[in-house]
């Protein structure tokens, strides 16, 4: 990392920001927003597999199954080496992809959005298109399950309980900025 000649840190090589957390945990509204804010260019995981495979994400874990979906994640984090810069809103299981763990760790840093379920839950619009919930009863064995593997791989951690969505991108934006990240 280098210092630019317009005042703003040239970073070398890869380096984008993962966001991981639970579903609903705002991932995609905070990269599109941040990305704006830093004019940094902002992608989602899961529709970029849903592009590659040409299904939704739903239509694949039910066609293909969820080890298929895995795979397509990987392979299009695999196609962000090629970038610098992004914000990637990752889809709330893809700490569930070892591969995945591993592209995201060498080609940059992962934040997670730590917030509780219930918050969760009360974000989820339109449960239907979440093939990975079905009942408020899975989403917590999920959320049971999933918790420590977002712990696990993550560089930063953001807490997002009783906070709203400008107080939480305020956060992000300052944490990312003193690290020398955006």
């Amino acid at each position: 990392m280098e210092q630019g000649t317009t005042g703003y840190v040239v970073h070398e090589g890869c380096d984008h920001i993962f966001f991981v957390g639970f579903l609903g945990a705002g991932k995609s509204t905070l990269a599109r927003n941040l990305g704006k804010l830093f004019r940094r260019s902002y992608v989602d995981t899961d529709r970029m597999v849903e592009r590659a495979l040409g299904k939704t994400v739903c239509d694949i874990f039910s066609e293909d199954g969820e080890d298929e979906f895995r795979r397509g994640e990987a392979r299009v984090l695999e196609r962000l080496r090629e970038r610098k810069s992004l914000l990637v809103s990752c889809g709330g299981g893809i700490v569930e992809g070892p591969a995945s763990c591993e592209l995201m760790h060498q080609m940059g840093t992962i934040v997670f959005l730590d917030g509780d379920l219930e918050d969760s839950l009360r974000q989820i619009r339109h449960p239907e298109l979440r093939p990975d919930y079905d009942t408020p009863e899975s989403a917590r064995a999920l959320y049971a399950h999933r918790r420590p593997l977002y712990e696990r791989e993550c560089d930063l951690r953001i807490d997002i309980r009783g906070k709203d969505f400008e107080q939480v991108a305020s956060e992000a934006a300052q944490l990312l900025w003193e690290k020398g990240l955006l």
